[in-house]
Order: C-alpha cells, then structure tokens, then sequence
C-alpha cells in the first residue's frame, strides 16, 4: 500500500510517500522541512505533495506523527504542536488532501509502531535476554523530555499504548540521588524522572554535582555550554574523556536513564524487548554501552533475573518515527 507519512516536531519535520508492505516501509519520496518556516501543517503538506509529484497517485491513508499532544474527536483527531503555535485535525486534512482515511498520533506512538520496520543495523544490543515471541514491549526516549510506551500484540502487529511514564514520581536509589531530590524540591513541587532524564536535565544533574564540588568546571565546558547546546556540550566533553565533572553528570544522567528503564520493564513485564530511543542515546551510545546504564537497569533486587532475561536495545534510526508513521497509515 502507498502512504502519505509524516514525523513532525517543533523544529524539523519528515515527510515521506512510501510503499508498505507488511512491516516493510520502502521509501518512494522524502522530504525535511523547517517546521517554523510554515504557518500551519496544511500549507506544509501542500508543498510537499507538490514535489512528490507523480509519486502522489494512489496515495489514500495517511498517519502523521505529532510532538504534541492528540485529542480524539467524533471524526478523527485533533493536535496541536508543544513548540509551535499549530492547531489541526485529521477531518480537515482528509478533506483539503483529497486522501480517504488520515491519522494523528503522538510522536511517542510513531517510534513505538516503528520498531517493526527495524533491522539489526539499526539497533545496538546492550542485553540479548531471551525474548518471548510477542511478548509486550516498552519503548522510552529521552530527548526534549521523557517519551514513553507501551506495545502489546493485537492480531497480527504490535499495537502501541500512548503513556505519560515519563512524569512518574523521581525515585533516588541511593544517597547521592537523595541530595539530587532535595535539591529539585526546592525548586519545583513536583519532581518527576523527566526532569532529569532529558536534555534539561542533564544539565541540572552537572549543576548540581558542580555546586557539590564533586569536581572542578572546566571553563572551555562552560563557555560552551552558553554559547550552544549545553546537554550536548556536556554529553561531548563528557565522552572526550577530559572533563572530570561531565563525566560524573554523564555518568549519573545514565544511571537514571537505566533505573527509569528498570522500572518500565518491570511495570509492563517487557519480555518482548526494551527499545531505548529518543534524540540523546544515539549520541551516547559509547556511555550506553559501557554497562552503567545496564547495571542500573538491573538493580532490582529480587527482580534482577528477570529483568536479566528481557532484551534491551538501543534505537539508532533516527527515522523511526517517521517508519512507524508509515506503517499506521498502512493499517487504517
């Protein structure tokens, strides 16, 4: 089946007319945009299908992928965009498109629904386990916050369940992480495993172990992290090897990342496999793999075997979403 398909974020967006068939998503014609240079998605979808060309015949189900929140109406669904002043819903786009059925659905659920368009290359094994032939899944995703979900089997695909996980209650495993929580509830009521566990947080987590002189601030890092992207100036200085108090805020930003793994795993019973995405473990995959964050994954107590049987990868695919938007709009 051909699909109109779509991975849209407040900063950058993908769209692609592919070919499905079964889990197998060939791409025909793709596209990236600036998602800020269009008033509305609509305008957006215009130009792209004017591109496509003639690879927009017998276009008739379209999924699109949304970094924002997804209300179910009557007819469809409504979304709007977290980091963009979009609003829109599947009805409206059906019928501006001329395309028959059109889906929306969190951005979260596209990367769920895209891990079975992926190969081995597009996976690093950080456990092999033993996984049970559909068991239930979990995917989770540090980035600009904590994504989170669920996949359980349904006839012959794996369905995904939208979750908000991400806002769980923080839970510190030892005496450090016990300061960290008194520390961030002087500041926010709330402190959930989201605040830390994104790119924000990693930079709260060095500020912290900074005003605790856990190590000196390498200048450079500082000057860096002004001018740029602080969680990546960190992540980078961190994974050069010369900046001692990185490292430690590297080395506990994956501690929780494991932890907070662990306890999804536990929750759902994922003996079908965790699959750890987002916009941050691909860019530190040399930190994943150094058995930090599979230590903290584990350290279960009583649990640990079992954890010790599901399998944990890493998705490196940075088109997940935008495959498992294909697949969504081939089920319609």
């Amino acid at each position: 089946m051909k699909v109109l398909a779509g991975d849209l974020g407040g900063t950058k967006t993908l769209l692609m007319i592919g070919e499905c068939r079964g889990a197998e998503v060939h791409a025909l014609f793709e596209q990236r945009y600036d998602s800020a240079a269009f008033g509305n998605l609509l305008p957006m979808l215009k130009t792209f299908l004017r591109e496509a060309g003639d690879h927009v015949q017998n276009v008739e189900r379209a999924c699109i992928a949304v970094a924002g929140p997804i209300t179910d109406l009557p007819d469809g669904q409504s979304a709007s965009i977290t980091n963009l002043p979009w609003r829109f819903d599947s009805a409206s786009l059906q019928a501006q498109l001329g395309i028959a059925r059109v889906r929306l659905v969190n951005d979260f659920q596209g990367v769920g629904y895209g891990i079975e368009a992926l190969g081995e290359k597009d996976l690093v094994t950080l456990q092999r386990g033993k996984q049970q032939v559909r068991g239930p899944r979990v995917v989770l995703g540090a980035g600009t916050g904590l994504g989170e979900g669920v996949l359980v089997w349904e006839r012959d695909f794996y369905e995904v369940l939208a979750s908000e996980g991400g806002h769980v209650d923080f839970a510190p495993t030892d005496a450090e992480q016990i300061e960290l929580l008194r520390a961030l509830m002087r500041e926010h009521d709330h402190v959930s495993s989201e605040r830390l566990v994104c790119g924000n947080g990693l930079v709260r987590i060095y500020e912290f172990l900074r005003d605790r002189e856990v190590a000196p601030e390498n200048p450079g890092t500082r000057a860096a992290m002004e001018k740029g992207d602080a969680a990546a100036e960190i992540s980078a200085a961190a994974l050069a090897g010369n900046d001692h108090l990185a490292q430690a805020a590297l080395d506990l930003f994956v501690r929780l990342y494991g932890a907070q793994a662990g306890n999804l795993a536990l929750t759902v019973l994922a003996t079908g496999g965790v699959y750890v995405a987002g916009g941050i473990a691909a860019k530190i995959i040399d930190k994943l793999r150094d058995g930090a964050f599979l230590k903290a994954f584990l350290a279960k107590g009583r649990m640990a075997s079992l954890l010790a049987d599901m399998p944990v990868h890493v998705v490196i695919n940075a088109r997940v979403g935008l495959l498992g938007a294909a697949l969504a709009a081939s089920r319609l």
